[in-house]
């Protein structure tokens, strides 16, 4: 293809205070790239999803390398379609905790990307270590609107002071620097607005009416204008593209829709009573008793959403937290944690956290099989990502974290040689998040935590 040919890979279509970056064509270059005289080449895309409390690691881990993808561990069956795109390692330990051996669930999350302990003599106040998302990041994150994205299913504010911790440390992930954590956003409609980079005024962004034309009228004459200069097979994608959007937008509105209708029954305002002058509730949250696999998967959606228009290259998904979250939906109302204290004996419990791990993956497998599905450069969409899936602890009966829970999807670009099982994987958590930073091309001047090494036995 003629350079002289190429769209600026960051172009985007642009209406009244609102803006929607393009995913990649055939007539598209990458921005950082666009005086190369090679083929352009999708960048590197890194996300990490969590779920805390560990697994049943009988359900969890293949039981040899050859059964990997003929007979997959049922905590796996969502994830058979593209096994052949994910890496499991068996033997990676977390930080070891003492001296808070009291506070295992302070430490599962915020150890979970910076593999290092908070500092012990400022346990009151954060302080701990930048975190390997950030440290992505600053690396890349100059080429994109948007520095990284984080994301939760819960509010980041649960009370507890285990071994005198901060509470932070239960419910944040991404560390920008030792004593800064980055907070997640839990509303899909804010989320969505920081992606169009909608704002009424400088710095601000502003609210939209989800019952509107919705955000993409204000840009259709953009995506018109740009749809004729396009060959055919721009305009096709294009117009799926438009139409995806569109299609989560839809899927938020009718949350919105359904949350605003409850707090108005709970408030003794039925339908019938309804007028155009009620007020709507003041605060809009996802109920307990909701479906939450719909609202994980709108999260996932604007994940995807967020990389397909290289709008972040970085994320974090916070899927839960351990702070007393419930799955309705799978027929029980248990809370996760109490479950997890199984004693290796109430099978019951042992069932409901199997069926909690399930449901978990299935929330990071829906997420992955669309980005397989979805055409970037020469591959796919996940073809060019590094996705990661775990939890930090092993067992949560236990609080055991000497074999961490984790799937790697996606090859990185070719970095990663997937659709394999290692059983007898010898590091850490560091060493895991350092080879993973390698693998995307991010250089890094010191191991990440307690790294001691790369764990060169991922690599292509």
């Amino acid at each position: 293809m003629n350079n002289k040919t190429l769209i600026d890979r960051r172009a985007c279509l642009k209406g009244m205070g609102a803006s929607l970056a393009l995913p990649l064509l055939d007539s598209m270059g990458w921005a950082e790239e666009s005086g190369s005289r090679h083929t352009p080449k999708p960048p590197i895309r890194m996300g990490f999803m969590y779920m805390p409390h560990g697994v049943i690691m009988d359900q969890f881990w293949p039981s040899t390398p050859q059964s990997f993808r003929r007979s997959t561990p049922s905590a796996l069956r969502s994830l058979r379609p593209v096994l052949d795109q994910c890496l499991m390692m068996k033997g990676i330990s977390g930080v070891p905790i003492a001296p808070f051996r009291g506070a295992p669930h302070a430490l599962e999350l915020s150890t979970w990307l910076t593999a290092r302990l908070p500092d012990a003599d400022t346990r009151s106040r954060i302080n701990i270590a930048i975190s390997a998302d950030q440290i992505m990041a600053n690396y890349v994150g100059a080429h994109t609107p948007l520095l990284s994205l984080e994301l939760a299913t819960m509010p980041q504010t649960h009370k507890e002071n285990q071994a005198g911790l901060n509470e932070a440390y239960y419910s944040h992930c991404s560390y920008r620097s030792p004593t800064q954590p980055v907070p997640a956003e839990i509303n899909p409609r804010n989320v969505l607005n920081r992606l169009f980079g909608k704002a009424s005024k400088p710095g601000q962004v502003s609210q939209a009416d989800p019952l509107d034309r919705q955000m993409l009228d204000l840009v259709l004459d953009g995506a018109r204008d740009l749809r004729r200069t396009l060959p055919q097979v721009d305009q096709h994608k294009l117009d799926e593209y438009l139409d995806s959007v569109r299609a989560v937008e839809r899927r938020i509105a009718a949350i919105e829709d359904r949350q605003k209708e409850a707090a108005l029954e709970k408030a003794g305002v039925t339908q019938s009573k309804r007028h155009t002058s009620d007020s709507p509730p003041i605060e809009i949250k996802i109920p307990e008793g909701d479906k939450r696999s719909e609202y994980m998967q709108v999260m996932c959606d604007l994940n995807v959403l967020a990389f397909q228009t290289d709008t972040t290259r970085v994320s974090t998904y916070i899927g839960s937290t351990p702070n007393g979250v419930s799955y309705p939906e799978l027929g029980f109302s248990d809370k996760h944690h109490s479950t997890t204290h199984h004693g290796n004996k109430d099978q019951e419990k042992i069932r409901k956290v199997a069926a909690i791990t399930e449901f978990n993956i299935a929330q990071f497998a829906y997420m992955v099989k669309k980005m397989a599905n979805l055409r970037e450069g020469q591959g796919t969409l996940l073809d060019n990502c590094i996705m990661m899936w775990g939890s930090g602890l092993e067992d949560g009966n236990e609080h055991a974290r000497e074999n961490l829970p984790f799937i790697i999807a996606g090859r990185g670009g070719g970095s990663l040689n997937t659709g394999r099982f290692l059983p007898d994987t010898k590091g850490n958590q560091g060493d895991l998040l350092t080879t993973l930073l390698a693998c995307a091309g991010v250089p890094v001047d010191r191991p990440v935590g307690i790294a001691t090494k790369e764990l060169k036995e991922m690599k292509a």
